[in-house]
């Protein structure tokens, strides 16, 4: 019989608090996600058409370079609601919080701080 000491999984008490995390974790990275491809979808508003075609072409490149920066701010923004989704799935499972390379549970902090984690820090630091 394994040692009562060692938890296997968190209560469903700890998964409820780790859930509220996560949603608002969700909720503030979709506001950002909407911010960023609302600035993505409003065309530039400077207007270059009066100015001459050297300020325009050099105004062109800047407004096409910050562009793909959103668009990669983007990218990256759904990705991590795609993770903070999957831990969502992981907390219904009740298989949240334990790590995918060790099997033992990952440390409340580090959950804390990066709640889409499935890897514990053991785990993290034999990637390194």
């Amino acid at each position: 019989m394994a040692n009562s000491s060692e938890k296997t999984r968190y209560s469903d008490v700890e998964l409820q608090e780790f859930k509220e995390i996560i949603l608002e974790k969700l909720r503030i990275a979709k506001e950002e996600l909407a911010a960023l491809t609302n600035s993505l979808n409003s065309s530039n508003a400077n207007g270059t058409d009066d100015t001459a075609g050297t300020f325009k072409t050099l105004e062109d490149g800047s407004a096409t370079l910050e562009k793909e920066q959103t668009n990669q701010l983007a990218a990256r923004q759904k990705k991590f609601i795609d993770n903070l989704e999957a831990a969502l799935v992981r907390i219904e499972n009740k298989t949240y919080g334990i790590c995918r390379e060790t099997g033992k549970l990952i440390q409340k902090e580090r959950l804390r701080a990066v709640p889409h984690t499935t890897l514990s820090m053991e785990a993290k630091m034999k990637q390194y």
